[in-house]
């Protein structure tokens, strides 16, 4: 099918929950159907178990005078315990709209392989995602996300938001179109659901991206019972070219005979990683506890209805004869208002004590792994089967099932934190290739217990304190103790101080794809692998009014574990360019690595005219190992204005450049879709000392954000990578778009 029609398909299909209205809700008395008073916010509040709405307004009447009520908010999960966090609404951010479709991320952190959704790693080692234990996900973080960064929504309407991104021709170019859904069944549950589509062909040869993706939600959260439910689905495919065969293609194609910069010959071709992930959520716990009167300000407490509304509804003949008698009318109406108030619901506000809980996590993935013309000698190993007709396939489960039971925190003045108990229980399978036509299982069963104290209530100060220790399976004696606080302060009137630290310590386990991996190309059996240790501090200070921010870090690894190539050069070859080598990679160990880490953030304004900066600084004891830029800066310099009558179009134009030192930075292994550090026996690659830079415009108009982007205005010769061997794409202009529906 023509991928634009296929866009457009998807367009249409996403649309369609725009006009669907699923709840119709009304309540105007300043009160919930159970007495619970409505903030002033619009119809928002926040029960006793603290779950807040924005429920409270009657949309049918607002409907027929095309006055859509809007508002929303958000929440994600810790996923251990299904703690809700408040979160802010991404979806809607208007500022810097055009950075949301890069791959490099928001201030050009990320190396990646050139196309869109390629496997990235971030430069800044304090920013890098937690690992995850299926090791083939871990690059894709651009598309796929995780469960913690999934944002549930309560909305007073239903939410429908399309965006569409797209630059290049059909022959070479890149288009992404993203669905989400949202609404309210009632003032406690909700649904929705987001569609996500990419599809990158590459500016460079063999490098295809095709990835489709969908989520599904549900929630109910009452006050004794509250449930989160998520599916995940995600099917990724990505052509490997191995890279370019010489990058004087780049930096100097003259030499090499070459007069354009895109038709650049490849390592591979017909090469293929493919990954088909499911991922199944389920999260929910019941509050024991006690309800109290609510003391409510008069402002808030019904009115009354008038004395002829009262009357209204007696005999015509009893009516005659309180119009008659005026102290048998005023006697009456006494009695009527005091039976009218006997009959209004008496506020209360539930208070919770107790929290029995319960979390099940399933994930599932199918790793495949495809080549049907690979250049002889690109492997060093071909372990069996045909070297030019490979398909490889690695398959794992992961079920968890978690129990806790919680102290409230807050239910008297005595409880200034809360106190959760849990316990964990983990399956994981795991099927590699045998060698022989089949595969190999592996299965780890692992039970662990841990607690947690927190305190989250209050505008100033909060605590997060938890332990984990493993007890039984493969994984026994693994430890994890994590620790964060943050603090807000005054400066009198002239700013808000807002600080954050973080402790963490572990001492865990390499996860199972370091310790074992089978294909035709890579084998591995690592039962030896010792323990890796991390002692991890970090903090931040902010200052919200000036706009500053300083986040500085600190880590040891003992015994760090990660994927170094292993190359070997051919006979027959005098130089050690790519195609003189043949590829390995391998798991390794190092006995001690130290991080410092310092980023400073500041955002300047006069007028007009912005200016935002970031400059992080970081230092590795063994760049052999864990190679990192020591400097890296990120500048937009900016002018932000409304034009229009009513000043309704929002207008940001400007350029920003990105920037870091050269370094040895991590190559990357196709054989394994991972990077891996570059093998210290031969010739080593420098990338870096190049500006990257880029102009835009970025517009706002109501419900709908646009944006023009050229990104590497600045391309010519020059060491224009950001991965060893793969070139960045050349200059290239951008469109975007994105709307919300509100029905």
């Amino acid at each position: 099918m023509n991928r634009r029609l296929y866009i457009l398909l998807l367009l249409l299909g996403a649309l369609l929950p725009a006009f669907a209205q699923i709840y119709d809700g009304s309540n105007t008395t300043g009160f919930d159907e159970n007495g619970n008073p409505l903030t002033p916010e619009q119809g928002t509040y926040q029960d006793g178990a603290g779950n807040r709405t924005t429920w409270g307004r009657d949309t049918t009447k607002l409907r027929g005078e095309k006055k859509i009520p809007i508002g929303q908010f958000q929440w994600v999960l810790e996923p251990r315990l299904g703690t809700v966090v408040d979160a802010e609404n991404n979806d809607t951010v208007v500022h810097d709209f055009y950075k949301w479709n890069a791959t490099d991320g928001y201030t050009g952190e990320y190396n990646y392989l050139g196309n869109i959704g390629s496997p990235r790693l971030s430069r800044i080692y304090f920013n890098r995602e937690t690992s995850d234990e299926f090791l083939f996900l871990q690059p894709f973080s651009f598309f796929r996300g995780s469960l913690k960064d999934f944002r549930f929504t309560n909305t007073k309407s239903p939410i429908t938001n399309l965006a569409y991104h797209t630059c290049g021709s059909s022959q070479k170019g890149e288009d992404r179109v993203r669905g989400y859904f949202a609404t309210n069944i009632n003032k406690l549950a909700g649904l929705g659901f987001k569609i996500d589509y990419l599809y990158g062909i590459g500016y460079y040869s063999a490098q295809p991206n095709s990835m489709f993706g969908t989520s599904f939600y549900g929630y109910y959260r009452g006050e004794r019972y509250s449930v989160h439910a998520y599916a995940g689905i995600n099917h990724m495919k990505m052509g490997e070219n191995g890279g370019i065969e010489d990058d004087r293609y780049i930096e100097d194609p003259l030499s090499v005979g070459q007069t354009k910069s895109d038709i650049v010959p490849t390592m591979l071709d017909e090469t293929w990683n493919r990954n088909h992930e499911q991922h199944f959520y389920l999260a929910h716990r019941y509050n024991i506890g006690f309800s109290r009167i609510l003391e409510v300000p008069d402002s808030l407490k019904p009115v009354p209805p008038s004395a002829s509304e009262l009357l209204s509804d007696l005999p015509d003949s009893l009516q005659t004869v309180l119009r008659e008698d005026s102290v048998a009318r005023k006697l009456m109406v006494d009695s009527l208002t005091q039976a009218w108030r006997d009959e209004q619901p008496v506020p209360k506000e539930f208070i919770p004590v107790t929290s029995i809980i319960h979390t099940f996590d399933l994930s599932n993935l199918k790793h495949e792994y495809l080549a049907h013309d690979t250049r002889k000698d690109y492997y060093t190993n071909t372990f069996y089967g045909d070297g030019d007709h490979m398909r490889d396939e690695t398959k794992a489960l992961s079920v968890r099932n978690t129990f806790g039971i919680a102290l409230r925190e807050g239910f008297n003045k005595w409880a200034q934190m809360g106190i959760t108990l849990f316990g964990t229980h983990k399956l994981r399978s795991y099927k590699l290739m045998d060698g022989q036509g089949g595969m190999t299982p592996y299965t780890e069963n692992d039970v662990s217990v841990g607690g947690e104290l927190a305190r989250t209530q209050g505008t100033r100060f909060h605590f997060n304190a938890s332990g984990e220790v493993w007890l039984v399976g493969k994984h026994v004696g693994d430890l994890n103790i994590d620790g964060k606080t943050d603090l807000q302060l005054r400066l009198g009137r002239l700013d808000t101080l807002l600080t954050d630290l973080h402790v963490g310590f572990t001492h865990n386990k390499p996860s199972f794809f370091y310790r074992h991996y089978h294909s035709q190309t890579t084998w591995w059996d690592n039962d030896d692998l010792d323990r890796e240790v991390h002692l991890k501090l970090d903090g931040t200070l902010r200052l919200k009014k000036l706009g500053t921010r300083l986040r500085i870090g600190f880590e040891n690894i003992s015994n760090y574990t990660y994927f170094g190539m292993q190359n070997t050069l051919h006979k027959r070859a005098r130089t050690e360019l790519p195609t003189d080598l043949s590829h390995d990679v391998a798991v390794m160990q190092t006995s001690s690595v130290q991080v410092f880490g310092a980023t400073l953030g500041q955002d300047l304004n006069w007028g007009v005219l912005h200016w935002d900066n970031q400059v992080s600084y970081q230092v590795s004891s063994n760049q052999d190992a864990l190679p990192l830029p020591k400097i890296d800066i990120y500048t937009n310099l900016y002018l932000l204005f409304r034009i229009g009558i009513r000043k309704v179009l929002r207008i940001q134009i400007g350029g920003d450049m990105r920037f870091f030192t050269s370094y040895y930075a991590p190559d990357y292994s196709p054989a394994i879709q991972q990077f891996a550090v570059q093998d210290p026996n031969f010739e080593r690659t420098k990338i870096g000392k190049y500006p990257i830079v880029g102009a835009y415009a970025n517009l706002h108009l109501k419900h709908c954000r646009f944006y023009v982007s050229a990104r590497h205005v600045n391309a010519g010769e020059g060491h224009s990578f950001l991965v060893p061997h793969y070139p960045i794409n050349s200059f290239v202009l951008h469109l975007g778009l994105s709307w919300n529906f509100f029905n």
